[in-house]
């Protein structure tokens, strides 16, 4: 027992100095594209020096330290002590994810539980935002040796969205379109905090055969700054702009995870909605000719969110956000906000690209009920649809296994599932013919 609990306390010392400069650093070029290596306690270490003056500025002195003060028992007591006794003394109130996770895995995903359930969105915005992501992931850059990113990337800003286009060559047209909204409760998350992933995401598509794969990610509005129908309405003009670049919305697939997730099922049932008393936007837009979800947050408010013992998801949070999403001038639980209220069956028809909908989520995540249920509904409405379900799995995990897994099969086997999804459904649609 005692080397079992040494061994894993080495391994863990192990992952910050394979970090470190001077020691073995891999890349993956990712056929032209930029895969980078996961992250070490070296790029913590990192990130929390880009961290702590970006809060100082945007949250205040005070309630940065207050904010410290109040998690220091967690962090120098609790955490190690359940970590220890629960990874290698303990055999039996081992939780599903903890018996399939590495030590940092399960090391980071405590500390993120803690901070979704006790950290205000005002400072958890900052950990997500342009100022401290981008940085961090021009240092993770130049530590696997690129002084520049090998795919192209650059922010578009007009007066109704902004949001970041990636593209493997700026000056030919795409022959693939990914039309990406981040996660983060609505509250928090940013672009730029997913740009490596999808970067990664974009090396890979080109890699499984498409000639000049492109992604746009949407930066959306955060909450309290806006509540709906901001975000939804930035989200349309998004993805004009991207059918306009596109010419062709067989090529676009839309995608998203958590809230960014809800977005995109927002968004096509705005696309398809024929109620003449609901205040509609998009409609008249052609729908895109697929959907790929992570984790989606099917109904905003739920008595079927329930935490786990696995997942990082605070139920009681999660309905505060929801909540303040929908704000105070439409019901939290109308279908065009909430989409997992939608019991129509000719509106999802009416909604669905035209080569379906695929899902993948977690089997311990908070959301998995709610999930299940909207994937058993689309099936039964006679949709094209499809999921995948992780054991043990928590949520959005295809998006942080990319950063803290360090076998690069586990890595990005939640990406690469999705590619080829992407792959084998287009393959049988125009959209695959040469253009």
């Amino acid at each position: 027992m005692l080397r079992t609990t040494f061994g894993g306390i080495r391994n863990l010392i192990g992952r910050l100095v394979h970090g470190m400069p001077g020691h073995r650093r891999t890349r993956d070029n990712g056929g032209g594209g930029m895969i980078l290596g996961p992250v070490s306690y070296l790029d913590c270490i990192v990130f929390c020096i880009f961290l702590a003056p970006q809060l100082i500025w945007n949250v205040g002195l005070l309630p940065t330290i207050k904010c410290m003060l109040e998690a220091l028992p967690f962090v120098l007591c609790k955490i190690p002590i359940q970590f220890i006794y629960e990874r290698w003394l303990s055999s039996s109130d081992k939780s599903p994810f903890v018996r399939m996770a590495s030590p940092f895995e399960d090391f980071v995903i405590r500390c993120v539980r803690y901070a979704f359930a006790n950290i205000p969105p005002k400072i958890g915005r900052v950990f997500f935002s342009k100022r401290v992501a981008l940085p961090f992931l021009k240092f993770r850059m130049l530590r696997h040796g690129y002084l520049r990113s090998p795919m192209h990337w650059r922010e578009h800003v007009t007066a109704n969205f902004r949001g970041i286009w990636v593209i493997k060559d700026p000056l030919a047209t795409p022959d693939f379109v990914l039309y990406y909204a981040h996660g983060g409760g609505f509250s928090m998350g940013s672009a730029y905090f997913y740009l490596e992933f999808l970067l990664s995401w974009a090396s890979l598509l080109s890699s499984s055969g498409f000639k000049n794969p492109a992604i746009f990610a949407l930066d959306y509005t955060l909450v309290p700054d806006a509540s709906y129908p901001t975000q939804i309405q930035e989200a349309i003009e998004g993805y004009r702009y991207v059918l306009k670049v596109a010419r062709d919305p067989a090529i676009v697939c839309v995608s998203g995870d958590s809230a960014g997730a809800t977005l995109i099922l927002s968004l096509l049932l705005h696309l398809s909605c024929k109620d003449a008393s609901a205040k509609r936007y998009g409609v008249g837009l052609p729908m895109p000719g697929l959907a790929v979800l992570i984790s989606p947050w099917t109904t905003l408010v739920s008595s079927r969110h329930t935490n786990t013992t696995s997942d990082y998801l605070n139920a009681e949070q999660l309905s505060t956000y929801g909540k303040q999403f929908a704000g105070n001038k439409i019901k939290w639980s109308d279908p065009l906000v909430s989409p997992g209220c939608c019991h129509d069956a000719a509106w999802w028809r009416r909604a669905s690209p035209s080569n379906g909908i695929f899902i993948t989520y977690g089997e311990e995540e908070v959301l998995s009920p709610e999930i299940h249920d909207l994937i058993a509904r689309l099936n039964e409405a006679g949709l094209r649809v499809g999921s995948e379900v992780e054991p043990g799995g928590i949520h959005a995990w295809p998006v942080a296994s990319l950063f803290l897994s360090t076998a690069r099969e586990k890595r990005l086997k939640g990406v690469n599932g999705l590619t080829m999804e992407i792959r084998k459904r287009l393959s049988t649609s125009d959209a695959a013919k040469p253009r």
